[in-house]
């Protein structure tokens, strides 16, 4: 598998150094990305630059993840307009550790094959550097016109989209992430580095520095910042990131992030997300264009980067959840699902609290969905609907206007899914 091919055709590739495809043709090669250790998980944000990685290593080549614990406590300016936050090192341990798991789901680090691939920390090299070291050593290396020349440093420092300003620490980032590619070439022969668009004057600075220090050959590549067709900005939601670990995000709403995307996005984020062959790929676009509203891209994409991230049990999972709120599941689909996918399936449904001792001791729907909550106006209304097989409690229609419940009812022992139509569901909690 030729890797800048493989990259070409699935639209991964915006920028790259010259004699990049050659080097990679001639030999065995070790490439590196960096990722930002801010968080304790990675967001689908990050999987552009972790897919750079796995097609890497399908391609023969050894993939090194760096995590970016020295340049995380300073926080890289590209594409910000401030400054972040920053954190101690026992916190990015921690995101270290956790995203190491994450990241062995799509990459082989423990393999006895020559291309395993290896997770480094800059923070080990450069913890014991002094100030007077680093200023003497690296700092000489690059003139501050070269720095300033960079369109991440330009905008910051113009004050460009209400940036305000640059620290000289925010400046420095461009040194060190250089010397990051400077310390690997050294020691790891590594002579490629992946990232995205927004990282290239970065990457380029460590070329440049390679180029000084050693007069060794490295290079660079840089995939596109991948936006929607809409134009707004990828991987954010409402309620913010979609993120890779079920506590942030559940295996649910991500299916149904992918799930959802539009049929342009689909076609885009089934060649980027997926490793699926360009002949299956192809295939599938071309079923979409045949019966556009079966929506086979979707579908594929949700499944294959659904089971990647979590598990062939969570995609089950979310299949099943999603046919309980937009298919025909039975009432024994709903019982299986666990507390936090059922609060997933319905979140943003109408919810209702009421006793749960009121509910032990047996209470009519009546009562319940007209004088304790008001799910129905009247009792007039639930009765037509009830005769008019229009109401189902927990998927189950309710065939009698004077059925009651009690706790035989109640899902993971606390919820009452009631549904109005075909549509309109309702949430009761018994507290």
């Amino acid at each position: 598998m030729n890797f800048v091919e493989e990259l070409r055709w699935r639209g991964m590739i915006q920028d790259m150094t010259p004699g990049t495809e050659e080097q990679l043709q001639k030999e065995m090669t070790a490439a590196y990305l960096g990722i930002d250790p801010t968080a304790d998980s990675l967001h689908i944000g990050h999987l552009v630059g972790v897919m750079m990685l796995r097609h890497f290593q399908r391609s023969g080549h050894k993939p090194i993840a760096l995590i970016g614990g020295a340049t995380g406590m300073i926080g890289d300016p590209s594409g910000k307009s401030q400054e972040r936050v920053l954190i101690d090192e026992e916190k990015l341990r921690h995101n270290q550790e956790c995203i190491k798991k994450q990241l062995e789901k799509f990459l082989d680090f423990n393999s006895n094959a020559e291309n395993a691939a290896e997770l480094v920390n800059n923070y080990d090299w450069m913890k014991n550097f002094t100030f007077l070291d680093f200023i003497r050593n690296v700092g000489k290396l690059i003139t501050v016109n070269y720095m300033m020349s960079k369109d991440s440093v330009k905008r910051r420092i113009s004050g460009e989209n209400g940036a305000d300003g640059m620290s000289f620490t925010e400046f420095s980032y461009q040194l060190l992430q250089g010397y990051d590619f400077v310390h690997l070439n050294s020691t790891k022969n590594c002579k490629l580095q992946l990232g995205g668009a927004d990282q290239w004057g970065n990457i380029t600075t460590g070329t440049e520095m390679i180029r000084k220090v050693t007069g060794n050959e490295a290079f660079a590549l840089t995939c596109p910042l991948i936006t929607k067709a809409d134009g707004k900005k990828f991987g954010k939601t409402e309620s913010g990131n979609v993120w890779l670990d079920k506590r942030y995000t559940s295996p649910y709403k991500f299916y149904q992030f992918w799930l959802n995307v539009s049929d342009e996005d689909a076609e885009k984020y089934i060649k980027i997300f997926t490793s699926l062959p360009k002949d299956e790929i192809e295939a599938l676009i071309e079923e979409q264009k045949a019966a556009p509203h079966l929506r086979p891209l979707q579908k594929k994409l949700a499944q294959e980067i659904t089971v990647m991230v979590h598990s062939q049990e969570d995609y089950d999972a979310a299949v099943e959840a999603s046919n309980i709120l937009f298919g025909n599941a039975t009432s024994d689909s709903l019982k299986k699902l666990d507390e936090e996918t059922l609060l997933s399936v319905f979140e943003g449904v109408p919810q209702y609290e009421v006793s749960l001792e009121e509910i032990k001791q047996g209470v009519k729907i009546a009562e319940l969905f007209t004088d304790k909550t008001n799910m129905f106006p009247s009792k007039g209304e639930l009765r037509k609907l009830v005769q008019g097989g229009g109401v189902s409690v927990n998927k189950e229609k309710l065939a009698e206007y004077e059925t009651t419940l009690n706790a035989s009812n109640l899902l993971n022992d606390k919820y009452i899914l009631v549904q109005k139509g075909k549509k309109n569901y309702f949430l009761i909690i018994a507290k």
